[in-house]
C-alpha cells in the first residue's frame, strides 16, 4: 500500500490530504484506507458532542455520571493512538506525554 501524507487537526475535528488554510496539528504518513478512520471517529465525536449539549440542559444527569463523556474520551484516545502510530518521533513523544497515555 502507498503511504499518503495527511494533515490532522484534532481541535477542528478535520483531516485533509493537502495543507489547507488552517494550521494542522499533525502531519502523518498512512495509507488512504486507514486515513478514513479519522473521518469516522470525527463524525462519531461530533454526534456525541451534540448529545452532550442536550444532556447539559438536563440538570438531573450529573456531568460526571454521563456515559457520553466516557465515549468522547474513548474516541479521543483512539484518535491520538492513530496519531501516535503514524506520526514521526516528535509526534510520538508529544502524544506519549498526554494524560490519556499515563
Amino acid at each position: 500500500m502507498i503511504d499518503t501524507t495527511i494533515y490532522v487537526n484534532v481541535a477542528n475535528q478535520s483531516y485533509s490530504y493537502i495543507p489547507l488554510g488552517e494550521p494542522c496539528e499533525f502531519k502523518l504518513k498512512m495509507d488512504e484506507e486507514k486515513a478514513r478512520i479519522f473521518e469516522l471517529l470525527f463524525l462519531q465525536l461530533n454526534s456525541l458532542e451534540f448529545d452532550n449539549i442536550v444532556r447539559a440542559h438536563l440538570p438531573y444527569i450529573p456531568y460526571h455520571l454521563d456515559e457520553t463523556n466516557d465515549e468522547i474520551d474513548t474516541r479521543l484516545k483512539k484518535i491520538y493512538a492513530l496519531i501516535h502510530e503514524f506520526g514521526d518521533n516528535h509526534t510520538k513523544q508529544f502524544v506519549a506525554q498526554l494524560p490519556y497515555f499515563h
